[in-house]
Formats: structure tokens, C-alpha cells, sequence
């Protein structure tokens, strides 16, 4: 096997070619495409890795490889073996005593990355290994799932080779083409969290995601705000572009990769702004954490507080942002800024009323007006992307797209304007401000600032569509993307809470993240132990492990559309409570809120918008599968009657969702 050809790896041969090449020969090989200054510790654990190995493989056919690239993750699988059709995947764990829960969930990641994203991967078999040479003799169980991942073994220096050779006779398959399995697409799909730590890493967008024609767009869509970006800069205009896209497309993905390529230009730094605190704190911590580990891998010992500042300048809650700009009346360090999820700025009404009680200082403007205003401080050019979703507003005094299209035709005529072709949906709510500005002869709608495809389920690309026809009552076209999505991404319905836990726990393999997501009016879920109330901290519940009551993995504690918008899980527990509820033979949703000891109905149309739009953000966090329980009620609680439960239950499983417990 030619290593020119295995780009992803550090080394790469046949295992006959292996054997009889020299230690020192390998880790020079390592040592030079590692790229890297590799510390005392990493050329040890390579020699014993290569030592190891060197003799078990005696006797096997096929290829060895070391330090193959997971760039979703952002780390590397210490060795790969391709013998009889079998890809076995190793993680070293070298002068462990134990087969630690944490390091084959990692081996098992390792696993299930290739097998859901590496193309040559998705028909074979895969073992994953954890292996730590001087622990003890655990006997090998071979169970593969369905999908073709064995579940991880545990192996030492005594029955490693009996696990492979159990595997090969066990899963017997036509010899693997190595050259083409290195050289083979890799189309990763990552979460949010992944993403921001692949690209603050310095990843390119075209790394960490799907190439595939479905999701073409997303770097089409990246590369077209570069190079608007950088004409802005040559010509030294002001532009504001505006991005759509449907829910987990991948609009904070293309956000986050044009804040990281400007920031690797010092004389045009850009920031990446959100109102979403819970998404700028989870990303925050995650980056933090992420690069204090690679600089001690690297042998640099740094404080966590001083990554930190660092990280806290890229990434900027747009409220702070907003009150810096009237601290320091010059302009901002940035010539570029991304606002995320711009439609959920503040009126002039709330930035107002807020900004006179808890700052004591008054504010007229609207936050879509005062921050083009603070760009437009700068003298020569600035650009403003603006990350728009459809139906995502879930609080009282958000602005809608509207305000930023309104203030620019009022105070800045001058700003040139890539507005998305898609921004016309009604979904998106534009309506007459569009209209108004659409006229400028400094507008251009732009096919390329759309993103059409849900890139957060690589399983469905059709869940974003189910849910709104789920929503929108469209009873056949929910059947039909029931229908596309039913053998790639599994749902289910209960009205037993502790069997839709049960469900999440038995589907979620290595770290896949589970949790449990509930509306903010979902009071009468405390009979389940669910209660919304309960202050979440959404950094623990994202970022925390499976030994952290405060994760989600607890399945105690549930986020609610506040905590959990913008961020994803593996696999969700929906809970749904009577605040939007369907009755029997009903042909619309009832809106309800809980005050005091009753159910109140919901009559305004923006509080009942709001609240369907909790139900939407709930439904499209998941990535591979959920499951909805919908509580069965109880006849002698006036709260919780029956009947408030009944017609939604019914109406989902009348869809064809199947029904489980």
C-alpha cells in the first residue's frame, strides 16, 4: 500500500510489508506526516503499539494502519487492520491496568464514524478493539447490531489475536481493496459542537462535512460568502447577506467557518454572534476545553482562563456585543459579524423596556438598527451575515427578519444586500419589509444563501419536513416522509415514560448523546419527575459525561426549546404535555398555559406561534432517533385529564408512528 494514497494516515502498508520494516523506519514515517513536533511520550507509544503488533499479525493478510483521521472528532484511530473483509479498529491503551467505560466508548466511536461516514465502510464489518496489553483475560463475545459494528471487545497481549481470528472466522466476507478503502469519501455529517471544534482547529468546512449531492449546497453556500466577504474588502463597501436555511441545515456551520477563516487574517478579524446563550456557552466551554487538551498533547502547558478570553473573543453573546458598542463609541475591532439566528433580535419595544430597567440607560433603537449601526461606524467596509430560520422564534419581543430589512431601508440605504431567494417564504415572515427594499438597486436575491437540506440527521434528510407537515397538520405529507425516513431514522410513540427511556438507552451506542426535551409550558409532566422548572445548566447537559447526574445522559433533567435550539442529541425523548394539544376529531391545535391550578387558553396568535415553534425546535433536535411520549393522563386530576393527551396520541400513531410500552 502506497502512502501517497492514504492521505488520511500516517503510516500505511501491507502487514507483510509491516513486519519487515523497521521500527525506526515507521516511527520516522509517523514522525514526518504527522506534521508535528512529537513529544517523548507519543514516539514511546508508538514503538510499543508497533512492537506489539508486529508478531500478533504473523500469519494475517491484508493492510495496517496507523493514525487514521477522524476529522469529524477531531482525533485519530491509533491502528486500523483491513484482514478478510473484517475492518478492526484498535485503540491502544498502553500501561492501563482496565478496560476503563470511557475508552471503549471511544474505540466504539471510532467504529460507528466509520461505518455511518466512510463510504468504502458502510457494507463491511467492523470490530472495534479496545486493547490494554497488561490488563486482565476478559473472554470474547462477538455481537454485531444490525448495522454491521460488533460491539467493542477487550483484548491484552494474551487473547488479542484469538478476538481477530473469532471475528474473520465469525464474519467470513471477500478481502478489502486497501488502497481503495484509505482513498475512499468521507462525509462526515458533525454536530454543531464537533463542527466548532474542527474549525476553530483550523479544519476547512469541505473536511468536516458531506460532500453528497443532497448536501452540495452547504459548501457551495461557505464558499460564496467568502468570496463575497473578501470582494466587500477589496471594493470597501458595507454588504449585509442574508443566509436561510431549514432547521439543521447547517447555517451556524457556515457561520462558524467564515468567522474561523477571516480570524486567520489579522488585519480583518470577524466574530460570531448569537442571542442564544445556552448555544454561546456549550460552544464556548466545548472550544476551551478542546484546545487547553490539543496544546498539552503538543506539550504546551496553558491555563484554562487564558483559552478562555481567547475564545470568548470569537464567540460573543450579541447582547454584550450590543453593550460594548455603547461603552466604546469607536469601531469594532471586527469588520465582520455573524449574527445567528437573527430573526430572534429584540423590537425596539423590548430592547427598550429592558435596557431602561437593568441598564438604566435608554436605548431607541431596535437591536437589528443599533447593530448595523455599530458596523457602519467603520469608514471604509464592514459585512453583516445575517443566519435566518424559518419558525424559530419562541419568545415574546423577538423581531423577526423583518426589523433588520426595515432599519436597513430607513438608515442605510447605502449597505449593499444579498438576501437569500427563499427569504419570500412565509415561514420566514419578511413579508412588506421585502417588499420594500427588494426594489433597491443595491438588492440582489441570491440561490446561493439557501441551504435545503437538514444536515443534522445524516440518517433522514426528510425529518425537517415530517415535522412541519406533523405540525401544519398535513396528515399524507407527514405519512410520506414518514415513509422515506422510517428504515434510516427510528421513531416511535409511547404514553409509558420509563419505556421511552428504555428506548433511547437501547438504541445509543458508545457516546451518542440521549436526553429528554420538554416545551417551557409543560407543567404537568412533574407526575413523570419531569419538571421544567428545574434551572438546567445547559453546559453540564450537553458537555458532561455519563457520570454527571447534571448530563443529559441522566434522562432526569429535561432541556426545553430555550436550552436546546441551535444544539443537537443523538437521540431525544420528546415529551409532549397539554399545552399544545390536539382533541378528538379536532381540525386544529389547542394552545393552553398552566397558571396557578388550571389550563388557561393561549389567544394571542404570536404567544400561539411561539409555542408551536417550541414544539418544532423540540422535534428537529435529534440526529438519529427519537421517540415521543405522550403522558396517558389521569381521570382524577383535573390537570391531567385523559382527554388532553388522548387526540395528540392518537393523531401521531395515525400517522403510522409505531407505538411502543
Amino acid at each position: 500500500m502506497s502512502l501517497s494514497k492514504a492521505s488520511r494516515a500516517w503510516y500505511a502498508a501491507s502487514i507483510d510489508s509491516f513486519r519487515v520494516t523497521s521500527s525506526a523506519e515507521i516511527l520516522g514515517a509517523l514522525t514526518a506526516n504527522s506534521g508535528f513536533d512529537i513529544v517523548l511520550a507519543q514516539r514511546d507509544a508508538w514503538s510499543a503499539q508497533v512492537d506489539f503488533l508486529r508478531e500478533r499479525v504473523a500469519g494475517l493478510t491484508g493492510a495496517i494502519l496507523f493514525e487514521f483521521s477522524i476529522p469529524r472528532m477531531g482525533r485519530r484511530i491509533d491502528v486500523v487492520l483491513l484482514v478478510a473483509g473484517i475492518v478492526s479498529v484498535l485503540e491502544f491503551k498502553i500501561g492501563g491496568a482496565g478496560y476503563d467505560s470511557s475508552a471503549i466508548d471511544q474505540v466504539w466511536d471510532y467504529a460507528l464514524d466509520l461505518k455511518n461516514f466512510h463510504e468504502a465502510s458502510h457494507r463491511l464489518t467492523i470490530v472495534p478493539i479496545l486493547l490494554v496489553p497488561d490488563a486482565p483475560d476478559v473472554s470474547h463475545a462477538l455481537q454485531r447490531d444490525t448495522d454491521g459494528v460488533v460491539r467493542p471487545l477487550r483484548a491484552n497481549r494474551r487473547n488479542f489475536r484469538d478476538g481477530v481470528d473469532r471475528a474473520v472466522s465469525a464474519f467470513l466476507a471477500e478481502p478489502i481493496d486497501g488502497e481503495r478503502w484509505v482513498s475512499s469519501s468521507y462525509r462526515p455529517t458533525p454536530t454543531i459542537i464537533e463542527a466548532a471544534r474542527a474549525l476553530y482547529a483550523q479544519h476547512s468546512v469541505d473536511e468536516i462535512a458531506r460532500h453528497d449531492a443532497g448536501a452540495e449546497n452547504l459548501r457551495v453556500t461557505s464558499q460564496h460568502l467568502e468570496q463575497l466577504v473578501a470582494e466587500a474588502q477589496r471594493t470597501r463597501r458595507k454588504l449585509v447577506c442574508f443566509v436561510t436555511g431549514v432547521p439543521g441545515a447547517g447555517k451556524t456551520l457556515v457561520g462558524l467557518n467564515v468567522a474561523t477563516r477571516r480570524n486567520d487574517e489579522s488585519n480583518s478579524p470577524a466574530v460570531y454572534l448569537s442571542g442564544n446563550g445556552p448555544l454561546v456557552d456549550v460552544l464556548r466551554e466545548a472550544l476551551t476545553r478542546d484546545e487547553v487538551a490539543r496544546q498539552n498533547e503538543l506539550g504546551i502547558r496553558v491555563r484554562k482562563g487564558q483559552v478562555a478570553e481567547s475564545v470568548k473573543a470569537f464567540i460573543q453573546n450579541v447582547h454584550h456585543f450590543r453593550d460594548d458598542s455603547l461603552r466604546d463609541t469607536s469601531p469594532p475591532v471586527e469588520h465582520v459579524a455573524i449574527f445567528d439566528e437573527a430573526q430572534r433580535a429584540w423590537t425596539r419595544d423590548r430592547a427598550e423596556t429592558w435596557m431602561r430597567t437593568k441598564k438604566g440607560v435608554a436605548f431607541p433603537w431596535s437591536e437589528p438598527e443599533y447593530l448595523l449601526s455599530s458596523m457602519d461606524r467603520h469608514a471604509d467596509w464592514s459585512v453583516v451575515v445575517c443566519l435566518v430560520g424559518g419558525g424559530q422564534e419562541i419568545n415574546d419581543g423577538e423581531a423577526g427578519i423583518g426589523e433588520w430589512l426595515q432599519a436597513l431601508n430607513a438608515r442605510f440605504p447605502d449597505w449593499r444586500m444579498h438576501i437569500s431567494s427563499r427569504l419570500t417564504d412565509s415561514e420566514y415572515a419578511a413579508g412588506g419589509a421585502l417588499e420594500s427594499v427588494r426594489n433597491r438597486p443595491n438588492v440582489q436575491l441570491d440561490e446561493c444563501l439557501h441551504l435545503a437540506v437538514s444536515m443534522r440527521s445524516f440518517r433522514a434528510e426528510n425529518v425537517s419536513s415530517f415535522v412541519k407537515a406533523v405540525l401544519d397538520q398535513e396528515h399524507r405529507a407527514a405519512m410520506d416522509a414518514l415513509d422515506l425516513m422510517r428504515d434510516r431514522f427510528p421513531i416511535a410513540i409511547t404514553r409509558d415514560v420509563d419505556a421511552a427511556k428504555e428506548w433511547v438507552r437501547d438504541y445509543a451506542r458508545g457516546s451518542e448523546r440521549y436526553g429528554l426535551v420538554a416545551s417551557s409550558k409543560a407543567f404537568r409532566l412533574k407526575p413523570h419527575a419531569i419538571d421544567v422548572r428545574v434551572d438546567v445548566n445547559p453546559v453540564h447537559w450537553f458537555l458532561s459525561g455519563k457520570d454527571d447526574p447534571r448530563s443529559s445522559y441522566y434522562l432526569e433533567d429535561a432541556g426545553t426549546e430555550f436550552q436546546v435550539q441551535g444544539l443537537e442529541l443523538d437521540w431525544t425523548c420528546v415529551t409532549w404535555d397539554a399545552d399544545l394539544r390536539l382533541a378528538s376529531h379536532s381540525r386544529g391545535w389547542s394552545f393552553h398555559d398552566f397558571r396557578g391550578s388550571r389550563w388557561m387558553n393561549v389567544n394571542k396568535e404570536e404567544n400561539r406561534r411561539y409555542l408551536l415553534n417550541a414544539y418544532r425546535v423540540l422535534l428537529t433536535r435529534a440526529r438519529q432517533g427519537m421517540v415521543i411520549f405522550v403522558p396517558p393522563g389521569d381521570r382524577r386530576d383535573a390537570t391531567r385529564d385523559p382527554e388532553f393527551y388522548d387526540g395528540t396520541f392518537e393523531y401521531l400513531k395515525g400517522l403510522g408512528i409505531p407505538s411502543i410500552g
